[in-house]
């Protein structure tokens, strides 16, 4: 349990019955916030989709999809989702969503390939949202504004329950601070990816990171994004590349950096066909949700997805996401985390 981080001194402020309350009274305010801060409407969606279609999210195109034959369709494979980035952008041109306005869900998916620690577990839960935008709004601007949003949502949900269980107290800060991938490279040369946004983090205590996906000026991605959602190839304002990036806060129970959410502007048509070449990938024009797009069948759009467990695990000072959500973790791990005074569900 090497990556596991065990907080010297750990006890958790909330007890289990404090804290199952405390996940609910999270999740019910910050949807809300959010649906009335982005103007989205709830909808349903899918646990899986068929495999073949391009629909499914390829978070860095090396994760294996839980896949199962469904008998009723001649043993198709079907497979649980990584997210529902691409299935979103389908909604809402099924829903004809206009701009200006979309739809967020429960998506809960099955990775099992994530490596297990005290934010990775086998069952991610989230808040997938999206909404429709004009061509004008495909800029750095826009989704600078529409991060200072979801942080006015957090920093709302932070004040709520730290009201209601005053053992916890407030440490976010006021305003999320900006910065692009490369200007953090040029910052700290020396420094791995992670850990340059650690040392950033702790600085401003939140940040939004720009451009993640894009090829760096040292040769490297500050992390992968897959080619086909979103557009971290086209320059922005800035003379930078990407127009897309992570909400990170300070945890200072774990000392470390937090990633919140990922999001960003979508690809068109352009960002689509360029991004594929970029990472060989062209094959993907054929699949369903590829033509779609390129036949203008999609509307442009912003979204993303903004983690439930790591939202609650943070507002409630937890240090482990398996005080949050029943999942599976190996004895080894349940055993140094009852030692460390993490209490696993």
């Amino acid at each position: 349990m090497s990556k596991l981080i065990k907080p010297q001194g750990y006890s958790p402020l909330l007890d289990m019955r404090q804290t199952e309350q405390g996940i609910k009274l999270i999740k019910d305010f910050f949807q809300q916030n959010l649906s009335t801060e982005l103007r989205l409407r709830r909808v349903t969606a899918p646990l899986f989709v068929l495999q073949g279609l391009g629909i499914n999210d390829d978070l860095n195109g090396v994760e294996r999809a839980v896949t199962f034959p469904v008998k009723d369709l001649g043993d198709a494979k079907a497979e649980v989702v990584h997210s529902l980035a691409k299935w979103k952008r389908l909604t809402l041109a099924e829903y004809e969503v206009e701009p200006g306005y979309g739809i967020y869900t429960d998506m809960n998916a099955i990775r099992a390939d994530e490596e297990l620690d005290n934010l990775h577990s086998l069952y991610v839960d989230q808040w997938d949202w999206e909404a429709v935008i004009t061509p004008e709004q495909r800029n750095l601007d826009f989704l600078k504004s529409v991060v200072r949003r979801i942080y006015s949502a957090i920093l709302r949900t932070e004040y709520l329950t730290c009201e209601t269980y005053p053992q916890l107290q407030p440490f976010l800060p006021a305003d999320i601070h900006f910065i692009h991938s490369e200007e953090l490279l040029k910052m700290y040369p020396n420094l791995t990816a992670k850990e340059r946004e650690d040392a950033i983090t702790k600085t401003y205590g939140a940040v939004f990171v720009i451009g993640i996906g894009g090829q760096l000026s040292n040769g490297e991605k500050h992390d992968g994004r897959a080619p086909d959602y979103d557009d971290w190839s086209t320059e922005n304002s800035d003379g930078f590349l990407g127009l897309n990036g992570d909400i990170l806060i300070w945890n200072p129970v774990l000392g470390r950096s937090f990633e919140l959410s990922s999001m960003g502007i979508r690809v068109d048509k352009t960002a689509l066909e360029r991004q594929l070449v970029l990472t060989g990938e062209e094959g993907r024009k054929q699949l369903y949700f590829h033509q779609q797009l390129l036949n203008d069948k999609l509307p442009l759009s912003i979204g993303g997805g903004i983690g439930q467990s790591r939202l609650c695990m943070v507002m409630l000072q937890k240090a482990h996401i398996g005080e949050i959500q029943a999942s599976i973790w190996s004895d080894e791990m349940r055993q140094e985390c009852e030692a460390a005074g993490m209490p696993l569900i």
